[in-house]
């Protein structure tokens, strides 16, 4: 399976976990995806009320200058190991 196929594949599958990981780990996923996805980060920095968005763009400039393949590895990685720890 090449990488673009596994990383497709851990978008599908992070879909199934039984149980909700925690907010960390959904910034590290959500962070993780669209570096891997659309490359650095873009666009402005949302306001100080929208405390969710702007935990999200924070998460993702982090990984400014991280390669996409890196960032799908770690990602595909990141939803093998939830899918270990939240089954049932």
């Amino acid at each position: 399976m090449t990488d673009t196929a596994r990383f497709e594949q851990a978008q599908k599958d992070v879909k199934t976990l039984e149980r909700k990981p925690s907010n960390d780990d959904l910034l590290f996923l959500y962070s993780h995806y669209k570096q891997g996805s659309a490359g650095d980060v873009s666009g402005k920095r949302p306001g100080m009320l929208d405390m969710v968005g702007r935990a999200k763009y924070d998460a993702w400039a982090k990984l400014k200058g991280m390669s996409s393949d890196d960032a799908r590895q770690k990602y595909i990685t990141k939803v093998e190991s939830l899918l270990e720890s939240h089954k049932g």
